[in-house]
């Protein structure tokens, strides 16, 4: 036997060994095993989503969330993450713009009518300031004044006291994205640390709202480091993670690179939810282009649970009722508005 067939046949042996560990147990994969995973060949994909989906509907259950998001805030942001048309840094297409209250209940109500449980509220900003916060307050309590749906937050790195007054507001779940391996992100971003961007995540999780923290995949990390990533994240225990997969924006430094590729997208799907089999592993940016409608359908059938309907901040999604006939072709329920959070 070839160094190549004993390398694909001790690949091949994570398959078993995530079925023991994993679906048996409950207990996530470490970064060796992700790596392993990661490393699979494209012959072993149907194998591997099969077992990501039995570990997802083990341990999460067959019910999928669905969520909407809008801008509060868009573009002439003050960071230079390299992915994005956001930062005011790039020659890129976005300018700067904010919704009023009555747009933003207006896009709450619209969600809401999808059948969406979640409505997340978005900044453009390194961190809130008073006039941000202010309008948080404003909007948060109009919606749930019109809306019967739960409301998330990215805002970017928060002080203490921001925590605080998110919390008291009602926002039960707080997003802000790692992006990426602890390694890698000084090749993504440069005017803040991965460091700051968790030390804001470990003071939303300890005041009590739910932690959402996903990132970015094919920004030009390595297997090791996607997997490096993967760990990462599964020490946070987010409550949600957020898989996006880049879309070149032009203008931006990564506005060149390849789109991944919908096996290697699929791969990554499926280990990170062999990684963190108990969480809400969301469908977010890039998915039309890296996986088209095949590609789509069998991520659902590989471990996600999770779904971000209509468009993103600065991209085109699939349209709402797309994904929904997608869930009911795949007799998978949407997830019931909770009333204990």
């Amino acid at each position: 036997m070839t160094t190549t067939e004993n390398d694909t046949e001790n690949d091949l042996d994570i398959l078993a060994t995530a079925r023991g560990q994993v679906l048996a147990e409950g207990v996530g994969l470490t970064e060796e095993q992700v790596l392993r995973v990661l490393r699979l060949p494209d012959e072993a994909l149907p194998e591997l989503l099969q077992l990501a989906h039995e570990v997802r509907e083990k341990w999460c259950g067959p019910e999928v969330e669905v969520e909407g998001i809008v801008s509060l805030k868009t573009g002439g942001c003050p960071e230079d993450c390299h992915f994005c048309s956001q930062s005011g840094l790039f020659p890129s297409p976005v300018r700067a713009a904010w919704l009023n209250i009555p747009e933003l209940v207006e896009a709450a109500k619209q969600t809401a009518a999808t059948g969406a449980t979640e409505f997340c509220i978005v900044a453009a900003v390194r961190g809130p300031d008073e006039r941000l916060m202010k309008q948080m307050r404003e909007g948060v309590k109009a919606i749930q004044d019109a809306v019967d749906i739960q409301v998330a937050a990215s805002l970017g790195m928060l002080t203490q006291e921001q925590v605080d007054d998110l919390a008291d507001m009602g926002v039960h779940r707080y997003n802000h994205n790692l992006e990426t391996a602890r390694s890698h992100f000084p090749n993504v971003v440069t005017t803040h640390s991965w460091e700051e961007r968790w030390d804001t995540l470990t003071m939303v999780r300890d005041a009590g709202m739910e932690v959402c923290c996903g990132g970015i995949v094919g920004m030009g990390e390595t297997l090791e480091q996607r997997a490096e990533f993967a760990a990462q994240l599964a020490a946070l225990t987010p409550d949600e993670v957020p898989l996006n997969f880049l879309n070149p924006r032009p203008g931006t430094p990564f506005g060149d690179m390849e789109p991944l590729s919908s096996q290697e997208a699929l791969k990554t799907i499926a280990a990170f939810r062999l990684a963190l089999p108990r969480t809400i592993l969301r469908y977010a940016g890039g998915r039309e282009i890296t996986l088209g409608d095949l590609g789509t359908e069998q991520g659902l059938l590989g471990g996600i649970n999770a779904v971000i309907v209509g468009n993103y901040l600065t991209t085109l999604g699939r349209s709402p009722q797309e994904d929904l006939a997608l869930l009911t072709k795949l007799e998978m329920p949407i997830k019931e508005l909770s009333k204990t959070l």
